[in-house]
């Protein structure tokens, strides 16, 4: 049984890509520092972030809306993702491994709000 939100598989995963991006951005042009580099590390953290602030709450209806918070910060890092290489500062084949990432969150953030309901009845 989990105890805590840190111990959910999509958790992980989601800490696992905010890591990597920031790998990422950290060899953008140093001009992108206030721009695009804060939005794309902002947005990516932020996808964690809500999974972790609606894991707290009490009702079952609050966890899942930060858990659509969350699905929309995952869909506003795929914009600055696609942003970064039509720029040129990810090549196609680190947009395609987000992409692949991308993917495997939406399903498994929908399974978990999914299973929050089911949990709550």
């Amino acid at each position: 049984m989990v105890k805590d939100f840190d111990e959910l598989d999509v958790y992980k995963l989601l800490l696992g890509l905010s890591e990597w991006i920031y790998d990422i951005t950290s060899e953008f042009p140093k001009e992108e520092k206030y721009n695009i580099i804060s939005q794309l590390r902002r947005a990516v953290t932020s996808i964690g972030a809500n999974l972790a602030e609606g894991y707290g709450r009490f009702h079952y209806k609050e966890n899942v809306q930060f858990c659509r918070n969350a699905r929309g910060s995952l869909s506003e890092t795929k914009h600055f993702m696609i942003f970064s290489k039509n720029r040129g500062y990810i090549t196609q084949d680190i947009l395609n491994e987000f992409l692949k990432r991308y993917r495997e969150l939406q399903v498994k953030i929908n399974n978990y709000i999914k299973s929050i309901g089911k949990h709550s009845v």
